[in-house]
């Protein structure tokens, strides 16, 4: 079994494919060049950025892992089938897919335009969906390969700590978030006698692009909801994702992993709130 794990490398994924979404910037490129270093080759898809995406595929090849970069839009079926398709002509039917892509798109409830509610659950929700059926879907045309894994295929989500924690002024994202968590458990009660195991990550405050002004504008308000006192950086969550579809993570499933330096414990009832 090529899975294993050591004390200095961590798991391994060698001989593995993985298809990450929305793997430009953030938390995707993050995602995207930390399972090449435990040994998957990666297909790399964007929204927008190709240069962007061209650096995660130069860093990705640096690791000596073979790397492809594809346009796509997510909340399209035709796009999402194309991503698949790409992967497996370039580098095999994918054993990882990482559903990433997502946007924001805020707005006071009262004021919120349709086509901005309508735009971030297509990327966010939709997508997510499209995406996880097609893994599924190509997981089974080729069959265990227990050489390199236990499972079938591995699918996470990346959803949110706003899949729990209401959140005024993104009615929008909250909303979609908290239909990931509902989609993600759906698929694995389903997919589980498949040995298909699908599970998500709910990131706290993560220093990307989506909050790069909120961060700087109240960089100490968003640690006060942080117990453990720093906002996360983009590893963190690739580090996590790393594990969860390893071998090590053989029994983990229909499970979201909460990376979010406790803010999901509600710190505002510190000392009684």
């Amino acid at each position: 079994m090529t899975t294993s794990t050591t004390a200095s490398n961590g798991p391994s994924l060698a001989g593995q494919v993985a298809l990450v979404t929305g793997g430009s910037s953030g938390i995707g490129a993050a995602t995207a060049i930390a399972l090449a270093r435990a040994g998957a080759d990666i297909l790399v898809n964007y929204y927008s950025g190709e240069e962007a995406a061209a650096k995660v595929r130069g860093e990705i090849e640096a690791t000596g892992r073979r790397a492809v970069i594809c346009q796509g839009d997510v909340s399209s079926e035709s796009d999402v089938v194309k991503l698949f398709e790409t992967c497996e002509a370039e580098l095999g039917i994918a054993d990882i897919v990482v559903s990433n892509a997502g946007l924001q798109r805020d707005s006071a409830f009262a004021e919120m335009e349709l086509s901005d509610w309508q735009r971030v659950i297509d990327t966010n929700l939709t997508g997510a969906f499209l995406v996880a059926r097609e893994a599924v879907r190509r997981f089974q045309k080729r069959g265990l390969r227990p050489d390199v894994s236990r499972a079938l295929g591995k699918i996470v989500f990346n959803s949110s700590v706003h899949q729990r924690i209401p959140w005024a002024g993104r009615t929008n994202y909250a909303a979609s978030k908290g239909g990931i968590s509902m989609l993600m458990q759906s698929i694995a009660q389903e997919v589980g006698k498949l040995k298909i195991r699908v599970n998500s990550v709910a990131p706290g405050a993560i220093a990307t692009a989506i909050n790069a002004e909120a961060r700087e504008k109240g960089a100490d308000e968003i640690r006060a909801l942080i117990p453990y006192g720093r906002i996360g950086d983009p590893q963190d969550i690739a580090r996590a994702i790393v594990w969860l579809v390893s071998d090590d993570a053989d029994y983990v499933h229909g499970h979201a992993l909460f990376a979010d330096g406790g803010m999901a414990l509600y710190p505002g009832f510190i000392g009684n709130g």
